[in-house]
């Protein structure tokens, strides 16, 4: 069976200023998770989950999914601030917005089947990602992060915030540190650590590899996560405002050994639009690669 594909498209976009995971790319009249599910269908994949919040799941069902290709079956799951356990509502009462990433994935679960690629509606991973993922899934029940050249995701407009990659002497992942304001310089690359690290500026390796959130998994997380979530509900004083993030509950597993996260090398360069002013040149980027792409 080919893995399936979970799109986390429920983000609200307050700095691009609208749903960007609908905004249409100028001459491709299509969006860049489209685009992803096209080419995992290439790759193979025949089931697609998009994670979606209510607030458009009209305009996906009127304007995206009569432009998926016709092999692929499409589910659609919504990530709600109120799907939490029974003894929980009380503080979904007092949450302003989704409980992060986490509890996004996990929306996904009524459909999960036994293996799956998660990717995020707005970042553009290549034509090559997902045919290496798919081969590796094949192949291994090892989980899976396809990983870019830290050089291949900085952007021309400033400083880009990066989870750096450790990975160990035979190709698993150790950990994703998150590293912030990542520029070239004419001395290398340049970032700072976290505000709670101490802020410091740190050099960067050029052969560094980052985290984009493109993941291989199976049931097993899909099991931590409802297990994990209850928890973080549970003693977390600032669960009102924190984050239930993916990468740390993978993170969780790797610690406990549960699993191993096998590392591969991206062949194509990562895009993607965090603002508004972004669209053009991804827009413009991506035209040439899909020239040829039929409606």
């Amino acid at each position: 069976m080919s893995p399936s594909l979970i799109v986390l498209a429920a983000g609200l976009g307050s700095r691009f200023g609208s749903s960007k995971q609908l905004e249409p790319l100028d001459g491709l009249n299509k969006t860049i998770m489209e685009l992803s599910i096209l080419d995992a269908h290439l790759a193979g994949v025949e089931h697609c989950i998009l994670v979606i919040n209510q607030a458009i799941k009209a305009d996906v069902e009127r304007l995206v999914l009569p432009r998926l290709p016709k092999g692929i079956s499409v589910d659609l799951a919504v990530q709600s601030i109120t799907d939490v356990p029974k003894q929980f509502a009380g503080l979904a009462q007092a949450r302003t917005k989704p409980w992060g990433t986490g509890q996004a994935l996990l929306a996904a679960k009524p459909f999960f089947k036994e293996k799956a690629i998660v990717i995020t509606a707005d970042d553009f991973y290549g034509r090559h990602a997902f045919k290496q993922l798919v081969s590796h899934i094949a192949q291994s029940d090892d989980w899976s992060m396809l990983a870019y050249p830290i050089t291949h995701t900085l952007s021309q407009s400033g400083g880009v915030n990066r989870g750096l990659c450790q990975v160990d002497q035979f190709g698993y992942l150790e950990r994703v540190t998150e590293c912030l304001n990542i520029t070239q310089t004419p001395l290398g690359l340049v970032g700072e650590l976290p505000e709670g690290s101490g802020g410091q500026p740190v050099n960067v390796d050029q052969t560094a590899l980052a985290s984009m959130t493109i993941w291989g998994i199976d049931s097993l997380l899909m099991e931590r996560l409802a297990d994990n979530f209850s928890h973080f509900l549970s003693y977390y004083d600032s669960a009102v405002g924190g984050e239930f993030f993916l990468p740390d509950q993978i993170q969780l597993v790797i610690d406990k050994k549960l699993k191993q996260v096998r590392v591969l090398t991206a062949q194509d360069s990562w895009l993607g639009i965090t603002y508004r002013s972004d669209l053009a040149q991804v827009s413009a980027q991506l035209q040439k690669l899909y020239k040829n792409i039929k409606e």
